[in-house]
Order: C-alpha cells, then sequence, then structure tokens
C-alpha cells in the first residue's frame, strides 16, 4: 500500500483539502493534487472519481484501494499508514497522548468549525471597520444582515476560544508542548480568519491563542499551502511567503 500513489481531489482554497495538504506536508510526501475545476472545464468527469467524490465536493483521498472523503479521517490515515514520515508525535507517540490530541480533534470539529466557518464568511463579505453603521439610512437589509450574521459568529467564536485560550496558558499547543494534528486542524480556518483586519484583532484578543496561531501559522508545512492556494485562486495572505 505504502508504494500506491496518493491522490487529492478537490481545489486548494477548500479549507478540508488545505488541512489534508498541511498533514501531507508535514509528512514531506509526494502526492498528486487534482483539481476538480480542471474536470469541470473539461465537461466531463471520470467515472471513478463520480463514484469516489466526497458528496460536499470538498476533498476524497485516493491511495490504491482506500478511499476517504472525510479531512480529519484522511490525516489520522496518512499519520497511521505513513508513521516513519510523521512529525514525531504528530498524532501521538501512544495512547495517552493520541487520546488528548482525539480530544481537540473532536473540539475542532464540534464547537471551533461551526462559528469559525461562519466567521470566516462573514468577515470575507463584510466592509472594513469603521464603514457605515447598520442603522444608517441608506444600509440595506443586506449588509443589515451580514452585520449581525458576523457579530453573532464572533460571540460564538469568542466562547470558544476563551476555552483554547484556558488550555494554551498551560502549554505551548492544544495537545502539549508539541505540535500536532490537533493544531494543524485547525489552521485553515482560522488562517481565513486572519485574512482580516476584524479577524486579526479578534484572534489578538485572546493573548495565548494569538502566540499559539502566530507558531502554528508560521510552519514551513502550513506556508507550502498557502502558496500552493495563491497558484490557483485570489488568497489573501496575512503573512509574508
Amino acid at each position: 500500500m505504502a508504494s500506491a500513489v496518493l491522490q487529492v481531489f478537490g481545489q486548494p482554497a477548500s479549507t478540508d483539502v488545505a488541512r489534508v495538504m498541511a498533514c501531507l506536508f508535514e509528512r514531506k510526501l509526494e502526492f498528486e493534487l487534482v483539481r476538480v475545476d480542471a474536470f469541470k472545464r473539461a465537461h466531463k468527469l471520470p467515472s471513478n472519481f463520480v463514484k469516489m467524490r466526497d458528496p460536499s465536493g470538498q476533498v476524497t483521498l485516493k491511495h490504491g484501494d482506500i478511499t476517504l472523503t472525510d479531512s480529519r479521517d484522511i490525516c489520522r490515515y496518512v499519520c497511521t499508514e505513513f508513521p516513519r514520515q510523521c512529525t514525531r508525535n504528530l498524532f501521538g507517540a501512544g495512547a495517552l497522548e493520541r487520546a488528548s490530541i482525539e480530544k481537540w480533534l473532536q473540539a475542532e470539529a464540534q464547537s471551533f468549525d461551526a462559528p469559525s466557518s461562519a466567521l470566516a464568511f462573514h468577515l470575507a463579505l463584510a466592509p472594513p471597520m469603521g464603514g457605515a453603521s447598520p442603522a444608517a439610512p441608506d444600509a440595506d437589509d443586506e449588509e443589515v444582515s451580514l452585520r449581525a450574521g458576523t457579530a453573532e459568529s464572533e460571540r460564538q467564536l469568542l466562547r470558544v476560544l476563551d476555552v483554547y485560550d484556558d488550555a494554551l496558558g498551560r502549554s505551548a499547543y492544544l495537545a502539549g508542548d508539541e505540535f500536532t494534528l490537533a493544531d494543524l486542524s485547525h489552521l485553515p480556518n482560522t488562517h481565513y480568519i486572519a485574512c482580516s483586519a476584524r479577524g486579526r484583532a479578534l484572534l489578538a484578543s485572546r493573548e495565548n491563542v494569538a502566540r499559539w496561531y502566530e507558531a502554528i501559522s508560521a510552519r514551513p508545512a502550513w506556508r507550502q499551502v498557502v502558496r500552493v492556494q495563491c497558484q490557483s485562486a485570489h488568497c489573501p495572505v496575512p503573512f509574508e511567503l
């Protein structure tokens, strides 16, 4: 199995695809990135891709006879299938470490993902801070709704970040003092939040979260992901590559 070609189907701008690429780059594993849009332009999807694709169209990993469509499961698979290429403790060196990593992977999927995704979406559409007030006479219903959605997403995410900030006050990373999948899984959504001044200010409001994000976003593997994203679509970059 280890000699089979790793193929990742999807678009690099997708947070799910970015999560998988970050894991593969951390492992220094070679893989083929198959951009779905290239198939769409050709007006034909290969039959094997149609059968194996994720219903959401976000990401699919194919490795020999193995096909996976959940980005977090793909990362777990990569870490267990290629242990020697792994960053030393990316998925834990033992049962206790892995349990801690799994706790934060679940927190990311169940508590962090929804509000951070919503906020990233709202921030991408929202006018810059200091713009017209939603109560201004010329503010239409869509702008009022967008501003309200942004504020609510911020409130929800800050409640989650309070928990993170407390945990990160006791260790350098979420699952301990080394970077793991627990941290990696948070990078895609947090990156998009950090692409706006308002998002960066929100992260900076939690000192330990800000320190943590600065450390994990500076990793060479993640910078490589952002470079790939910028090659195929406009993608604001909150740091100098």
